[in-house]
């Protein structure tokens, strides 16, 4: 006997087809499908494939097609008619052409076709075409449509009797359903076969298709607004092929007589692969509100229906409709952003604080700077590439922010401070004696602990009048909580996107310099009188000069709002200026370069009685245990403030006194 394998079989399996295309063309198909309109006199009739290949899934996907195509029918006696058949081992007629004769009636026809199972029998299907024609139908003058919906697993030859078929005239779309076989669709369809093959598993795009097909011929012209696209699709077919996977033992013959030999025999096993075939597709498409990108500063266009279209805007825009700023820097402050560009931050964080910074300017500035800004970059060394002022537009200071680099090294995060607290701004004259003196703000952007120490620089920073804010993860908050000296200066954001987040916030609190977060009281004549007495020290002074800084802070100084002054007391009283010598808070708060001792205050016990007459009421009278607690009053002090607005406005006198009187016992 000869020699021979003992080994499986295996098969191949089918490929199945999906057409892919763009998110823009597919929603401009779903807007063409609102429109699409088919009113002719034209005979329509559907050949559904009912056999089990395709199943009883898939025969319900190609009922749902039938009718969303008779959503672009205008059905009507004297216009577009629709009959159906459904064949699978025999075809059967399911209704003619002249059995239905509103849409409604038949859609509800479609939906009640029950699937009926048996062969694939295509060939036999058209031959019976050939027969009785389109039953229902009417003379040859009026276009006659074939619409097969099949798989292409056809038990027979389907070659000639569809040749015979669009011989005599009638146009035949082949749409695949399941897991078509395209060659054999092919050859049903008339030509050009890009036109006439279409896939039902999208019903709107495969309604579209057949639409574009016939608009302009049978059908009317494209609706105003809309025309035929060819554009580049992509079919994909998922296949499967045998690969070999191994090899086990078997047993192969011999010519000898009860003789076989052990042997190596291959197996094998499906792998399925996706094979794309780039193509061209035909389509309706219609312009739509999007079109002429309506959403400024990065927003994303939605369209709803033909007509109408929201924006999608991103942080700190969203102003109207057209995602113009919603927020704007409406406050003079000479503004420096200190950004971290050492190794600890990485390029990846530099780079989210430059998108950051744009998208920041862009959110709050518009086109014109209200503000003079200015961009710094630290790591062991500190530089100012962008000076504060030196761009008057947004468009070139955005040049300017994508021109900066990522340069790595040690993070030096105190020396830093100190640098921009000594170099980052420069008053320059407006007119001959008066000079441009804004407040100052530095906003630190970091992700990455310091390596020297930040609270001595910070201290130095503030005592200069600069407002600090911190930007970073919360990661550093403890430390941007010491650099900043109020955790409400303080931005912590959990994530990078939650960083864009904070736009609104960094924006209030840049203002805060100029509308602080205290009352704005009308005609409101502020004096703090302090103890300057011995028995203070140089420690506790210190605490005390910068409570009184912080809080006139909480108030708008100028002639028509808050003016201040300041009364210093030890052996007796002294007035260090009067209640008309500073009309802005930087004036008020620059005495200590003339060599003056400002906002000196001791705390301590006090006889009760005596703090009383002072004070005038017992809610105006604040004890403090110790000057480290002296920051923990600051709001209530503020709050008192406020809660007297009434009775100043109602006030016989127009001058209008409050006393917040610090005292101690002196040693």
């Amino acid at each position: 006997m000869g020699d021979y394998l003992i080994c499986p079989t295996v098969w191949l399996a089918s490929g199945m087809q999906e057409i892919h295309a763009d998110q823009e063309t597919i929603g401009r198909i779903s807007a063409a499908g609102q429109l699409m309109w088919c009113s002719a006199s034209i005979d329509i009739l559907f050949l559904l494939d009912g056999s089990y290949s395709i199943g009883r899934g898939s025969f319900e996907r190609s009922k749902h097609f039938a009718g969303k195509l008779c959503d672009a029918l205008d059905i009507h006696p004297g216009r577009v008619r629709v009959g159906m058949v459904q064949f699978s081992s025999a075809p059967h007629l399911e209704f003619s052409l002249d059995s239905y004769l509103t849409k409604q009636e038949v859609k509800e026809r479609i939906k009640r076709t029950v699937f009926r199972g048996g062969s694939t029998e295509t060939g036999r299907a058209l031959k019976y075409i050939l027969r009785k024609g389109f039953p229902g139908g009417r003379n040859l003058t009026v276009p006659k449509i074939l619409i097969i919906i099949s798989d292409g697993k056809s038990q027979g030859s389907t070659s000639m009797p569809a040749m015979q078929v669009k011989e005599r005239g009638t146009t035949v779309f082949a749409v695949g359903i399941k897991f078509p076989r395209w060659e054999e669709l092919h050859a049903l369809a008339s030509e050009p076969t890009e036109q006439h093959v279409l896939f039902a598993g999208d019903a709107s795009d495969a309604a579209n298709g057949l639409y574009s097909a016939l608009s302009g011929s049978v059908c009317s012209a494209p609706i105003p607004g809309c025309k035929v696209e060819s554009f580049p699709c992509e079919r994909r077919t998922l296949e499967a092929e045998k690969e070999q996977a191994g090899s086990y033992v078997c047993w192969k013959g011999s010519k000898q007589q009860n003789v076989v030999h052990a042997s190596l025999c291959p197996f094998y096993r499906l792998k399925r692969v996706s094979v794309k075939h780039p193509s061209r597709c035909f389509r309706t498409v219609c312009t739509d509100p999007c079109d002429s990108e309506p959403c400024q500063n990065g927003g994303t266009c939605v369209p709803e229906g033909l007509d109408k279209y929201h924006c999608l805007c991103p942080v700190g825009y969203g102003r109207g409709i057209h995602c113009a700023p919603k927020l704007s820097l409406e406050c003079g402050v000479d503004l420096l952003f200190l950004m971290d560009s050492s190794a600890g931050v990485t390029l990846e964080g530099f780079l989210r604080y430059k998108a950051f910074l744009k998208r920041f300017l862009q959110a709050v500035m518009g086109r014109d700077l209200p503000a003079n800004v200015g961009v710094a970059q630290y790591d062991t060394n500190v530089r100012i590439p962008i000076a504060v002022g030196q761009h008057k537009d947004v468009f070139s200071l955005m040049k300017s922010i994508d021109a900066l680099n990522f340069s790595g090294g040690g993070t030096l995060t105190g020396r830093a401070l100190r640098y921009v607290a000594q170099h980052g701004f420069r008053s320059s004259p407006v007119f001959a004696d008066v000079l441009d003196d804004l407040p100052r703000v530095v906003v630190l952007l970091t992700d990455s602990k310091s390596q020297d120490p930040v609270a001595e620089a910070a201290k130095y920073a503030r005592d200069r009048d600069l407002l600090l804010i911190g930007v970073g993860s919360s990661f550093v908050r403890a430390e941007l909580a010491e650099v900043t000296g109020n955790p409400k200066q303080t931005i912590v954001y959990s994530d990078p996107q939650d960083l864009f987040n904070r736009i609104p916030e960094l924006q209030r609190r840049i203002c805060s310099v100029n509308n602080p977060e205290g009352c704005q009281v009308q005609s409101l004549d502020l004096v703090f009188a302090v103890d300057a007495s011995a028995g203070v020290g140089l420690a506790n002074f210190l605490q005390l000069r910068d409570f009184v800084r912080s809080n006139s802070w909480h108030f708008t100084i100028n002639r028509d709002v808050t003016q201040i002054a300041l009364v210093a007391y030890g052996s007796r009283a002294h007035t260090v200026f009067a209640l008309d010598t500073h009309v802005n808070n930087s004036a008020l708060l620059q005495l200590r370069d003339n060599g003056v001792m400002v906002f000196v205050v001791v705390t301590g016990d006090a006889e009760r009685d005596t703090l009383l007459r002072v004070a005038g009421s017992p809610s105006y009278l604040v004890r403090i245990s110790s000057y480290e607690d002296l920051r923990h009053y600051q709001g209530l002090i503020t709050e008192r403030i406020c809660e007297s607005e009434n009775w100043w406005r109602n006030a016989s006198s127009s001058l209008l006194l409050q006393l917040i009187h610090l005292v101690s016992h002196s040693e």
